[in-house]
């Protein structure tokens, strides 16, 4: 079973170090980063994240608005506060800012690890928008996205990629896509998925130079 990822995002370099040590030792996969910069939006673009630990008290930004920014580009990842603000109104101003939990500081570690699998048990990767590549799906309207223009899918279609959604990077074989997407349809024949997919290449696709789906030969095909 694949390790749950999660970004820590904290200006104390010790801090940081101690989270990042205690939950690899937990089991999880980490990437830490001590400021909201470049490279850490170049992680949320390219990883597939479980969970972020955001500090608030960051230098020039305070971590509510980076999350703030995130949800509008489209992420939609569980988030848990780690910071000194302690304040009622803070604590409330963190859940009304897309907070799955808020932890205060001083923290003890046994408590913050009970929260954190409190967190991916809730979420369970059950995320309101997914994004791959410049691709989003939101599952609450069942709808997909390019550039904040909605892609004009049959359901067949909508299936069929979010099908590929599901398995990013997987290869999917003709007779699987048959079986998870047409299931009890009397349509199914191989070349139904090839009609089927080409249509759907061109709607999300239509000039053909950003290669969603690869074909591989006699194999099936991969998002």
């Amino acid at each position: 079973m694949d390790k749950s990822l999660i970004l820590i995002v904290e200006d104390e370099e010790d801090i940081l170090e101690l989270l990042e040590y205690t939950l690899q030792k937990e089991n999880y996969e980490t990437i830490g980063f001590l400021n909201v910069n470049k490279q850490l939006y170049e992680v949320i673009e390219e990883e597939s994240i479980h969970l972020i630990l955001m500090d608030r008290n960051l230098p020039g930004i305070d971590g509510t608005t980076f999350i703030a920014d995130i949800r509008e580009k489209g992420y939609n990842y569980p988030v848990i506060y780690l910071s000194a603000k302690d304040k009622d109104e803070d604590i409330l101003e963190g859940f009304e800012h897309h907070a799955d939990d808020y932890i205060t500081k001083p923290f003890k570690i046994k408590e913050l690890n009970a929260r954190i699998k409190a967190v991916l048990k809730r979420s369970n990767k059950k995320i309101d928008v997914l994004k791959i590549k410049d691709i989003v799906y939101k599952s609450q309207k069942k709808r997909f996205f390019i550039e904040n223009e909605e892609i004009d899918l049959t359901q067949l279609e909508h299936d069929l990629l979010l099908e590929f959604f599901k398995n990013k990077d997987i290869l999917l074989s003709r007779e699987y896509l048959l079986e998870s997407v047409w299931k009890d349809s009397y349509d199914k024949k191989l070349k139904t998925v090839n009609v089927a997919l080409n249509r759907l290449k061109t709607k999300i696709d239509p000039k053909g130079t950003k290669d969603y789906i690869k074909s591989v030969r006699g194999e099936g095909y991969i998002f």
